[in-house]
């Protein structure tokens, strides 16, 4: 009955967000946006349609209305906003369409692939010169780890996918600054990137959106696929035992801060914290994801245990789950029910129908008993926070319960932008 109603629901949405002309306005400084846009929504009708549960016209209707005006490219765009942010999408479709948007892929491509070595230049420049990087050089949302997951998924053998980890494993190596050791991922912004008074100093970010999660997630990504550079199973152990250094070891389970600050550097001691929610873009979630493919690149079955046990643990912690207020795909219930089912459908023998027992929970906190789908689905496109989008809003909540609600893993690789698979 969860999974009826959630699938439901997912249909729900596609059916509200059936034609861009009657569907809510976007407003237009986010038509470039992955997680918010035309393209996040186009994902959706993009999975219906390779799975057989919509028509192919939705996808191609959305798609249009992103493209209707270019597309920012250069140093303003990354891989959730302008080119790489379209580029995904087409991609998502030309896998199931042959020679559909073979043009305009063609031309994306040859503007990300210059729009990647400049950002590779200037990365390599910095660590030349001793300087600490952004949080927007690296980062899965913003940063080279987020266009490493594009040419993974489409262009796995190129060039520019062994230039991304040449610089990710050089990205792991030690720095120093004013005198002190620091992880070569240190920043001197707080985790918005931008200053923040609260973080002198500035902070290592773990997070799968915005830190060394992601960059840890590519690589283990790119080895299980059997791409590797030089050095880049040692860069994949020295971001774990990073993460080791800090784990905790709580009465439920492995957890991992979201950052280390530099007074939490300077005496090795976490600061108290309350419980946060485990969601994929910072918490167990996505850390345990990406340490789980992390283990299986390194042949780690002891790791792939401990990374699985912890998944299960931060999603039946009534303190985190409590921590949890949304049903988002980046840090809500239904994020968790999809990064939930991927770590399942990889998960040791052991562990695996522990993970899959977990689901069904999270997509009843979705969608409750009793859930009026139509209704449901109608105030959470119109709700101003939320809204009909990918990342946040009810395209990607559609998205991502149809894996949990089905038990079968996505046909198209809507999900690579999140580096969970």
């Amino acid at each position: 009955m969860t999974c009826h109603l959630a699938l439901t629901m997912a249909d729900a949405v596609a059916d509200f967000l059936a034609d861009p002309a009657t569907a809510p306005l976007i407003a237009p400084e986010r038509r470039q946006h992955l997680a918010y846009g035309p393209t996040g929504i186009a994902l959706l009708h993009i999975e219906r349609a390779a799975v057989g549960l919509g028509p192919w016209q939705r996808a191609h209707d959305w798609l249009a209305v992103a493209a209707r005006r270019s597309f920012t490219s250069g140093p303003d765009s990354h891989s959730f906003y302008g080119a790489p942010a379209l580029a995904h999408a087409l991609t998502c479709a030309a896998d199931h369409l042959p020679g559909a948007y073979q043009r305009a892929q063609e031309t994306l491509d040859r503007q990300m692939a210059a729009d990647v070595r400049c950002r590779l230049d200037a990365a390599h420049s910095r660590i030349d010169a001793g300087r600490l990087p952004e949080l927007a050089e690296f980062d899965t949302i913003r940063g080279l780890a987020g266009y490493g997951a594009y040419f993974l998924r489409h262009d796995p053998t190129g060039a520019d996918v062994r230039a991304i980890l040449d610089y990710c494993v050089r990205l792991t190596e030690p720095a120093t600054h004013e005198g002190e050791a620091l992880p070569g991922w240190w920043t001197l912004s707080g985790p918005s990137g931008r200053p923040d008074d609260r973080f002198p100093g500035g902070h290592a970010n773990s997070g799968m959106a915005h830190g060394i999660g992601g960059v840890l997630a590519l690589l283990a990504l790119a080895a299980r696929r059997g791409i590797t550079v030089d050095g880049h199973r040692e860069a994949l152990r020295t971001i774990l035992a990073w993460l080791d250094r800090w784990q905790e070891d709580t009465a439920n389970g492995l957890a991992w801060p979201y950052w280390i600050t530099r007074d939490e550097l300077r005496t090795g001691r976490l600061a108290a914290s309350e419980p946060r929610r485990p969601s994929w873009c910072y918490g167990p979630a996505g850390l345990a994801r990406a340490q789980q493919l992390a283990a299986l690149a390194l042949g780690d079955t002891d790791r792939q245990l401990e990374a699985e046990r912890a998944l299960v643990a931060a999603l039946t912690d009534p303190a985190q789950l409590k921590a949890t207020t949304d049903n988002g795909l980046c840090h809500g219930f239904a994020g968790l029910a999809h990064v939930a089912a991927r770590t399942a459908d990889d998960a040791h023998v052991s562990t695996a129908g522990q993970l899959r027992a977990v689901i069904p929970a999270l997509l009843t906190a979705v969608c409750p008993p009793g859930t009026d789908p139509e209704a449901a689905v109608s105030a959470l496109i119109q709700d101003e926070e939320v809204g009909p989008g990918f990342l946040d809003g009810a395209a990607g909540i559609a998205l991502a319960l149809l894996a949990p609600a089905t038990g079968t893993p996505p046909c198209t690789a809507w999900d690579a932008c999140l580096l969970i698979a």
